[in-house]
């Protein structure tokens, strides 16, 4: 998620204060899904902030959360009133007085075996980090992981879904360190093409202190992170036959945007879809737009995509700026 640089002030855009709080997926040539039928999980305050998939154990971590600078019908278009209406029974927190959209900025920490972590996103990061601008910093994922028992030398393993800023703040400390040193970053090589060609601030944020430290690990299209199949071609120890983790391109809300599988067997299996869908009111109808998608058009295709494929497989979407992390598709 993003917004036009130098568009709006800082302070002005998101006013909430920081809270704390704990089959591949193509795009194109899927037909359009009916209006999105989603099961209605218990109350916020009840539902579980880990979900169990095969050998790992996939924990939500809310680095922040708070209103978004647009009304909610301001930032998306092509939305009926019953959609609307669909979105509210979905995720009735999003919507805050005279239209507000709250959301929440969540990454997420996978257990393997060994005690060893995957982490998906890294938040809006410190104060002062380019999200700064826009998102209520600082973020608190640097205490979440602590409270969770997560040393971040623990962590080897980075997905950057994207490199928009609040998705990428706490890669590195406000020094320009990275904050996980053992830890390689996953990126997909089309994503990082995309910002040296628009001359993005986070080239020298992000992107930089990574290759300098020789952890930026640019990947090219779908590859198996761990599990039955490594990206050498043979089998790697992840517990159980059928158990791994990949990541998926998925397309339009940036040029290189992807999506974490995490596959426990057949039906058991959580993806963690990134921006490919950023309201609920994209799950009523994925053909919604969001103002700040790279390209709306393919946005879409790959919305439907990725829906379908996890309706097919039973999967539980684990999603970014949601009020509620694990939503199941009936």
């Amino acid at each position: 998620m993003s917004y036009p640089q130098g568009s709006v002030s800082r302070r002005t855009l998101l006013l909430g204060a920081a809270a704390v709080g704990g089959g591949a997926l193509a795009a194109g040539g899927a037909a359009r899904p009916a209006q999105a039928t989603v099961a209605h999980a218990e109350p916020p305050a009840r539902r579980p902030a880990v979900r169990s998939v095969g050998c790992f154990d996939v924990l939500a971590l809310r680095d922040a959360a708070g209103p978004f600078f647009l009304s909610y019908d301001d930032a998306f278009s092509g939305a009926s009133e019953r959609d609307w209406a669909v979105a509210r029974r979905i995720d009735p927190a999003a919507f805050g007085p005279d239209r507000t959209w709250h959301l929440e900025f969540r990454c997420y920490a996978i257990r393997r075996p060994g005690d060893r972590y995957t982490l998906v996103d890294t938040g809006v990061g410190p104060e002062g980090s380019p999200a700064s601008a826009w998102a209520p910093v600082p973020g608190a994922l640097p205490q979440l992981l602590d409270r969770n028992g997560i040393d971040v030398r623990q962590v080897d393993t980075v997905v950057l879904t994207h490199l928009h800023e609040d998705h990428a703040g706490w890669a590195v400390t406000a020094q320009g360190v990275p904050m996980f040193p053992n830890a390689r970053y996953v990126v997909q090589q089309r994503e990082l093409d995309a910002l040296e060609a628009g001359g993005s601030e986070m080239l020298g944020y992000v992107v930089r202190p990574l290759e300098a430290a020789g952890q930026l690990h640019p990947v090219d299209g779908a590859v198996v992170l761990t599990g039955d199949t490594g990206p050498a071609g043979r089998r790697t120890p992840a517990g159980r036959r059928g158990d791994r983790i990949r990541v998926v391109p998925t397309p339009g809300h940036t040029p290189g945007h992807q999506s974490v599988l995490v596959e426990g067997g057949r039906n058991d299996q959580v993806v963690v879809t990134g921006d490919v869908l950023v309201h609920a009111v994209q799950l009523a109808d994925p053909d919604v737009a969001y103002r700040y998608e790279a390209d709306q058009d393919l946005a879409r295709l790959t919305r439907r995509g990725l829906l379908d494929a996890a309706r097919r497989e039973h999967a539980v979407l684990a999603t970014a700026h949601l009020n509620r992390p694990f939503v199941e598709l009936d």
